[in-house]
């Protein structure tokens, strides 16, 4: 039923990832686990389609949603590292454009802990406007945002892409994708993608969630004036999007991301094993430091529930999800739409990443995806 290797110290996470598939709660999906920056577990199982009919292989990549988000945290990690972005500067120093209707303050760690008060568009949008970069950017310049920066925390569902890919394509004159590829995934050797070549579509899992609701339809009953329902019902997404073509062509550093349990744990391995993965050293103490500086911890005007933020990316808090599991304050994460999972935990030099192909109905994922961390967790704590 699985495929592939694991260390022996992680029995207990390959247990739980088999039961998952024994449970029903899995059809088809990869895990990677990094210690040390070297991957030690490498496992597939299951099916690349609902109808059952392909195989999940080794080389099987997928639309991981918001578990790309690390991976653009990453790149502008990169680029504090080399003394090209400074997160305490505003924004307008790298995007003059930024300026209007009250930005001129908006710092760079307020786009990446998800405070800048810009977390949807303010302009009625479709969801094929994703593959139209130029046009979101310049509304995001322009608009005003829906609260006062810096002030409260509100999920920047998709707009926290082009909010960090702008700014790198300003400092490098190169695309995110194309900064994410030169940079990190070519470097070590990793099989993840903002921005999929045609070549490559023949391994992608066709991810779904059964009934294929939409954003909309997972936050009932929102006031159309609050920054919930301007994030979550415009621009509206459906799982089946993931598949399309021009899904997957377009570089939506926020959710479009493809890869495999193996590709995330390689990245995430950047964080956990001192800045050095698969043998390839990238980041120094004093950038990895940043993702730890806990920038807020409060209700999440979009996600309903708490979160706290670092630079770029998630931290341990005590909310209704896995997210309260970790036992150690040099863990982040972030999670994709459904259940994947981006994981480091630098305290132990340990990394994970998860890829589904049947999306839980929680944004945060359920009882497959609490099983994966709980398990990983008790590994963490037996090394």
């Amino acid at each position: 039923m699985v495929d592939g290797y694991s260390d022996s110290k992680f029995d207990k996470l390959r247990a739980a990832f088999e039961k998952n598939f024994h449970d029903e709660l899995d059809i088809g999906s990869s895990l990677g686990v990094s210690l040390n920056g070297e991957v030690v577990v490498n496992l597939w199982g299951g099916y690349k389609d609902k109808d059952l009919k392909n195989k999940w292989k080794e080389d099987t990549i997928i639309n991981v949603w918001s578990s790309t988000k690390n991976k653009a945290s990453l790149c502008a990690l990169l680029l504090f590292e080399r003394g090209l972005l400074d997160f305490d500067a505003p924004v307008v120093e790298y995007w003059p454009d930024f300026l209007e209707n009250g930005k001129e303050n908006i710092l760079v760690k307020n786009i990446m802990s998800h405070t800048s008060g810009l977390s949807g568009w303010e302009e009625s949008i479709d969801y094929k406007d994703y593959y139209n970069w130029d046009k979101l950017c310049s509304l995001l310049a322009q608009q005003e945002p829906f609260w006062e920066p810096g002030s409260k925390v509100g999920y920047h569902s998709i707009t926290v892409g082009y909010l960090i890919g702008e700014i790198v394509r300003r400092i490098t004159g190169k695309t995110i994708g194309k900064f994410f590829k030169d940079e990190i995934a070519k470097p070590l050797n990793s099989d993840f993608h903002i921005g999929l070549d045609k070549e490559n579509f023949d391994r992608v899992a066709k991810i779904f969630m059964p009934g294929d609701p939409s954003t909309e339809d997972l936050f009932d009953d929102m006031d159309e004036n609050s920054p919930a329902y301007k994030t979550m019902a415009n621009g509206i997404l459906r799982a089946s999007v993931a598949n399309e073509d021009n899904w997957r062509k377009a570089e939506i550093p926020a959710a479009g991301g493809h890869g495999n349990g193996k590709s995330i744990a390689e990245c995430m391995g950047l964080i956990a094993n001192n800045g050095e993965s698969n043998g390839v050293k990238l980041l120094s103490e004093k950038s990895l430091s940043k993702i730890f500086e806990e920038q807020i911890m409060d209700h999440d005007l979009v996600l309903d529930r708490l979160v706290r933020w670092g630079i770029g990316f998630g931290l341990p808090v005590k909310n209704d999800s896995w997210m309260g599991y970790f036992k150690n304050d040099k863990t982040c994460y972030w999670t994709g739409w459904g259940g994947s999972l981006s994981i480091a935990d630098k305290q132990n030099n340990v990394a994970l990443g998860y890829t589904p192909l049947r999306m839980e109905d929680d944004v945060f994922g359920e009882e497959r995806t609490n099983n994966i961390v709980r398990s990983f967790v008790d590994c963490i704590d037996e090394l």
